[in-house]
């Protein structure tokens, strides 16, 4: 997803096994790891590397 030092913000569009989430990058939709947040269905999530790494707006 990403691979300069710049984290990206996406939208989860829904969580996957293996804590694993199918995210709206804006441009398309990919899988990214969720496995280091408690990311849920809508939120923002910052994502580096195919990892995202916190939650920046909670889905109420």
């Amino acid at each position: 997803m990403t691979c300069s030092d710049a984290a990206v913000p996406v939208t989860v569009l829904r969580l996957l096994d293996g804590g694993m989430a199918l995210v709206d990058t804006g441009s398309g939709q990919e899988e990214v790891s969720v496995a280091l947040v408690e990311a849920r269905p809508g939120d923002t999530v910052l994502v580096h590397a195919g990892e995202a790494i916190a939650v920046t707006e909670r889905h109420p």
